[in-house]
């Protein structure tokens, strides 16, 4: 073994901030020298694009392997054993940025309105190599990696680089939809819970709390509704209804959205209406709630199918004549670990004051409106059911706690505005 610099201990135990700067490829005295971590593996060949295997040296017991290409070749897989298998891969860390350098102007700016083609989970084809693009804000992390069914749930094994205003990233080669994953964060004070990721577009069913990858793209787009049937000169009747409890099957089993696609719009349409809402259908880890308490935005519940089952039942109420309308809800969310609260070690999304960042009736966390990125997150929400699933409208839940600093708070428990009074000048701006 040789001596080793402190940056490769920080790689082997998992606590490394700028993995790009240790791993990958690096132009060294006129040769390319790749430094890789493969937990437990006995040996690791780099092939470069000639097809000629370069042993690396294992440098450290854990699975640290240095070697230089042959030919000054920056182009390389790897072939590592494990026992008595050998495994073809590539390295995680030889492949370019994911954002680009106006995509962190868009996101500091806050006016990138389609950021879910940007953060979470997206599968690529990057060099030619299928994988999965993932992408988390996080700007207090120390160390971020994402952890899931591709890397035994190893952190140690998939630490992300930071760009821009601590946008963590990272190209996971061979990942694939339906993977599960989350991602393992070191705050500011020490390692925190796995977190969910708040651009999912699925997440496993409650009470399990995984997210998965999803290509939301393949999702079948819907229908659209009946042109101008949401013209202010026509008549609106709605009927609101919670998937979950309107009708039951079997040994009291929810129905499913196939289930629902199948009786729940001919009902409404035959009942006279001409929208029927929702309740909210954001991942939840409560069923009591009824969704009112959501930690996955961009994720239809798993409760009832697949985002690609819900889609056929808005594509089936449009085919009835009916509009559709999501039950929404920007005003708070649960303080659950897997999900936003304390997401990066720190207050990122909700007020670190509990007086402007935990609503006392409900036991939640509050949005804090005044952080651009976390407005962009829920501005991208609004519009993200539009254009991937062509819902009509929403109905903003819970608008009266958003609108008031004092809501359901004796005197002297909140904190006024600037101005010294009661209205959230910043949830009205959002709003």
């Amino acid at each position: 073994m040789i001596n080793l610099p402190a940056e490769a201990y920080a790689i082997i135990e998992g606590r490394h901030s700028d993995p790009f700067h240790y791993l990958g490829p690096h132009k060294e005295d006129d040769r390319t020298v790749v430094r890789v971590f493969l937990p437990d593996a006995a040996k690791v060949d780099a092939i470069d694009h000639h097809g000629v295997a370069m042993p690396l040296e294992r440098v450290h017991d854990t699975g640290l392997f240095i070697g230089a290409l042959a030919n000054g070749s920056t182009q390389y897989q790897l072939r590592a054993r494990y026992g008595d298998d050998v495994v073809d891969l590539e390295d995680p860390y030889r492949f370019p940025p994911l954002l680009s350098d106006f995509d962190l102007y868009l996101l500091g700016e806050g006016t990138d309105q389609r950021i879910y083609d940007k953060l979470g989970a997206h599968p690529r084809v990057i060099d030619g190599v299928a994988g999965v693009a993932f992408v988390v804000l996080a700007p207090n992390a120390k160390r971020v990696s994402v952890v899931g069914d591709f890397n035994f749930w190893d952190a140690r094994r998939h630490p992300m680089r930071v760009r821009g205003n601590g946008y963590w990233e990272l190209f996971v080669p061979g990942a694939s939809s339906g993977n599960h994953y989350k991602f393992d964060i070191i705050g500011p004070h020490g390692p925190i819970a796995q977190k969910a990721d708040p651009f999912a577009f699925s997440a496993e069913v409650r009470p399990s709390t995984a997210s998965i990858v999803l290509d939301e793209t393949k999702i079948p787009h819907p229908r659209s509704a009946p042109d101008g049937i949401n013209a202010l000169g026509k008549p609106m009747s709605i009927y609101e209804v919670h998937l979950g409890s309107w009708r039951r099957k079997g040994s009291n089993e929810w129905l499913s959205y196939r289930d629902l696609a199948e009786t729940l719009p001919q009902y409404v349409r035959d009942l006279g209406f001409t929208h029927v809402e929702f309740l909210p259908i954001n991942e939840h880890p409560f069923d009591g709630s009824w969704g009112y308490q959501p930690t996955g935005m961009y994720a239809p519940t798993s409760r009832f199918g697949s985002p690609a089952d819900f889609a056929a039942l808005i594509d089936a109420c449009h085919a009835e004549g009916l509009a559709v309308l999501l039950d929404w809800v920007p005003g708070h969310f649960p303080d659950d670990p897997h999900g936003l609260g304390q997401f990066d070690g720190t207050a990122l999304y909700e007020h670190a004051n509990p007086l402007q960042g935990r609503h006392m009736d409900w036991g939640t966390l509050i949005y804090n409106y005044g952080r651009t990125e976390v407005v962009n997150f829920l501005v991208s929400n609004a519009l993200f059911w539009m254009d991937r699933y062509n819902i009509d409208g929403l109905r903003v839940d819970a608008v009266a706690s958003m609108l008031y600093l004092d809501y359901s708070r004796a005197e002297g428990a909140w904190i006024p505005n600037k101005f010294g009074g009661r209205e959230n000048i910043e949830a009205i701006e959002f709003l």
